[in-house]
Protein backbone atom coordinates (compact mmCIF):
# COMPACT_ATOMS: atom_id res chain seq x y z
CA UNK A 1 0.00 0.00 0.00
CA UNK A 2 1.33 3.42 -0.90
CA UNK A 3 0.94 6.79 0.75
CA UNK A 4 -1.47 7.77 -2.07
CA UNK A 5 -4.29 5.67 -0.60
CA UNK A 6 -5.51 8.39 1.77
CA UNK A 7 -6.08 10.92 -1.04
CA UNK A 8 -8.34 8.67 -3.13
CA UNK A 9 -12.12 8.39 -2.91
CA UNK A 10 -14.39 5.39 -3.58
CA UNK A 11 -15.57 7.02 -6.85
CA UNK A 12 -12.00 7.52 -8.10
CA UNK A 13 -11.05 3.98 -7.04
CA UNK A 14 -14.00 2.43 -8.86
CA UNK A 15 -13.51 4.56 -12.00
CA UNK A 16 -9.81 3.62 -12.08
CA UNK A 17 -10.59 -0.10 -11.81
CA UNK A 18 -12.75 0.09 -14.94
CA UNK A 19 -10.52 2.48 -16.89
CA UNK A 20 -8.97 1.50 -20.19
CA UNK A 21 -8.70 5.07 -21.47
CA UNK A 22 -8.06 8.22 -19.46
CA UNK A 23 -8.06 11.83 -20.59
CA UNK A 24 -4.84 13.32 -19.26
CA UNK A 25 -3.95 17.02 -19.28
CA UNK A 26 -0.44 18.18 -18.44
CA UNK A 27 0.37 21.80 -17.51
CA UNK A 28 -3.08 23.07 -18.49
CA UNK A 29 -2.71 21.72 -22.04
CA UNK A 30 -5.40 19.89 -23.95
CA UNK A 31 -6.57 16.59 -22.51
CA UNK A 32 -5.34 13.63 -24.53
CA UNK A 33 -7.06 10.25 -24.61
CA UNK A 34 -4.41 7.77 -23.46
CA UNK A 35 -4.47 4.02 -22.98
CA UNK A 36 -3.90 3.22 -19.33
CA UNK A 37 -3.63 0.21 -17.06
CA UNK A 38 -5.10 0.33 -13.54
CA UNK A 39 -2.86 -1.26 -10.94
CA UNK A 40 -2.50 -0.91 -7.16
CA UNK A 41 -4.65 2.21 -6.78
CA UNK A 42 -3.06 4.14 -9.66
CA UNK A 43 -3.13 4.36 -13.44
CA UNK A 44 -0.05 3.51 -15.49
CA UNK A 45 0.49 5.17 -18.87
CA UNK A 46 3.19 4.16 -21.37
CA UNK A 47 4.41 6.69 -23.93
CA UNK A 48 7.37 7.12 -26.22
CA UNK A 49 8.80 5.64 -29.43
CA UNK A 50 6.52 2.93 -30.78
CA UNK A 51 3.88 3.74 -28.16
CA UNK A 52 1.29 6.50 -27.73
CA UNK A 53 2.29 10.15 -27.80
CA UNK A 54 1.81 12.01 -24.51
CA UNK A 55 3.66 15.32 -24.84
CA UNK A 56 5.05 16.56 -21.53
CA UNK A 57 3.85 13.62 -19.43
CA UNK A 58 7.24 11.90 -19.15
CA UNK A 59 8.76 14.93 -17.39
CA UNK A 60 5.66 16.11 -15.52
CA UNK A 61 5.10 15.88 -11.78
CA UNK A 62 1.38 16.74 -11.88
CA UNK A 63 -1.51 16.12 -14.28
CA UNK A 64 -5.31 16.28 -14.43
CA UNK A 65 -7.04 12.95 -15.13
CA UNK A 66 -10.62 12.60 -16.33
CA UNK A 67 -12.37 9.24 -16.37
CA UNK A 68 -15.68 8.16 -17.84
CA UNK A 69 -18.42 6.04 -16.35
CA UNK A 70 -20.37 3.05 -17.61
CA UNK A 71 -22.64 5.34 -19.64
CA UNK A 72 -19.66 6.80 -21.52
CA UNK A 73 -19.80 10.29 -20.02
CA UNK A 74 -17.32 12.06 -17.78
CA UNK A 75 -17.87 11.19 -14.12
CA UNK A 76 -14.75 12.35 -12.30
CA UNK A 77 -11.71 14.58 -12.78
CA UNK A 78 -8.86 14.41 -10.28
CA UNK A 79 -5.38 15.84 -9.84
CA UNK A 80 -2.66 13.24 -10.15
CA UNK A 81 0.91 13.00 -8.93
CA UNK A 82 3.02 11.69 -11.83
CA UNK A 83 5.97 9.42 -11.10
CA UNK A 84 8.13 8.01 -13.88
CA UNK A 85 9.44 4.50 -13.33
CA UNK A 86 13.14 4.10 -14.11
CA UNK A 87 14.26 0.99 -16.02
CA UNK A 88 16.18 -1.33 -13.75
CA UNK A 89 14.58 -0.07 -10.54
CA UNK A 90 12.62 -2.36 -8.25
CA UNK A 91 9.38 -0.60 -9.18
CA UNK A 92 10.14 -1.11 -12.89
CA UNK A 93 10.97 -4.79 -12.46
CA UNK A 94 7.70 -5.52 -10.64
CA UNK A 95 5.32 -3.15 -12.44
CA UNK A 96 6.40 -2.93 -16.11
CA UNK A 97 5.68 -6.64 -16.84
CA UNK A 98 2.20 -6.29 -15.29
CA UNK A 99 1.45 -3.21 -17.40
CA UNK A 100 2.84 -4.90 -20.53
CA UNK A 101 0.60 -7.90 -19.86
CA UNK A 102 -2.46 -5.64 -19.96
CA UNK A 103 -1.47 -3.99 -23.27
CA UNK A 104 -3.77 -5.00 -26.10
CA UNK A 105 -2.26 -6.00 -29.44
CA UNK A 106 1.24 -6.13 -27.98
CA UNK A 107 3.88 -6.92 -30.62
CA UNK A 108 5.51 -10.02 -29.17
CA UNK A 109 5.93 -11.50 -25.69
CA UNK A 110 5.65 -9.40 -22.56
CA UNK A 111 9.36 -9.71 -21.71
CA UNK A 112 10.34 -8.43 -25.17
CA UNK A 113 7.92 -5.51 -24.84
CA UNK A 114 9.37 -4.49 -21.46
CA UNK A 115 12.91 -4.76 -22.85
CA UNK A 116 11.94 -2.56 -25.83
CA UNK A 117 10.41 0.04 -23.51
CA UNK A 118 13.67 0.19 -21.54
CA UNK A 119 15.91 0.25 -24.64
CA UNK A 120 13.88 2.84 -26.59
CA UNK A 121 13.49 5.22 -23.65
CA UNK A 122 9.73 4.82 -23.34
CA UNK A 123 8.19 6.39 -20.25
CA UNK A 124 6.12 4.27 -17.89
CA UNK A 125 4.33 6.80 -15.68
CA UNK A 126 2.32 6.19 -12.53
CA UNK A 127 -0.62 8.57 -12.09
CA UNK A 128 -1.77 8.47 -8.46
CA UNK A 129 -4.63 10.53 -6.93
CA UNK A 130 -3.18 13.60 -5.22
CA UNK A 131 -6.06 15.85 -4.28
CA UNK A 132 -9.77 16.43 -4.10
CA UNK A 133 -11.63 15.10 -7.17
CA UNK A 134 -14.39 16.92 -9.05
CA UNK A 135 -17.55 14.92 -9.66
CA UNK A 136 -21.27 15.39 -10.15
CA UNK A 137 -22.36 19.04 -10.01
CA UNK A 138 -18.73 20.19 -9.55
CA UNK A 139 -17.80 19.08 -13.09
CA UNK A 140 -17.95 21.72 -15.84
CA UNK A 141 -21.38 21.82 -17.47
CA UNK A 142 -20.11 22.69 -20.96
CA UNK A 143 -19.08 20.05 -23.49
CA UNK A 144 -15.43 21.20 -23.39
CA UNK A 145 -15.17 20.77 -27.15
CA UNK A 146 -12.28 22.22 -29.09
CA UNK A 147 -11.45 22.85 -32.72
CA UNK A 148 -9.61 19.88 -34.24
CA UNK A 149 -5.85 20.20 -33.93
CA UNK A 150 -3.66 20.57 -36.99
CA UNK A 151 -2.38 17.26 -38.29
CA UNK A 152 -0.44 15.98 -41.27
CA UNK A 153 -3.07 13.26 -41.73
CA UNK A 154 -5.57 15.70 -43.24
CA UNK A 155 -5.84 15.70 -47.00
CA UNK A 156 -8.24 17.03 -49.58
CA UNK A 157 -11.07 14.69 -50.51
CA UNK A 158 -11.76 14.03 -54.16
CA UNK A 159 -14.79 12.71 -55.96
CA UNK A 160 -14.77 8.93 -56.10
CA UNK A 161 -13.43 7.46 -59.32
CA UNK A 162 -16.12 5.83 -61.46
CA UNK A 163 -15.18 3.63 -64.38
CA UNK A 164 -18.66 3.61 -65.90
CA UNK A 165 -21.47 6.09 -65.93
CA UNK A 166 -23.79 5.76 -62.94
CA UNK A 167 -27.46 5.65 -63.83
CA UNK A 168 -29.88 7.73 -61.86
CA UNK A 169 -33.31 6.31 -61.22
Amino acid sequence: MTDDAHTSTPLVDEAMKKAAVAWVSVSGGPALALWCAPLEGALYVVSGPGEQAAPGLADATEAQVTLRGDHGGRIVTWPARVTRLSPGSEAWETTAPLVAGKRLNAPGPTADLVARWAADGCAVNRLAPAGEPLSGADLPSDAQTEEPRETSAVRATRKPFRLHRVRRR
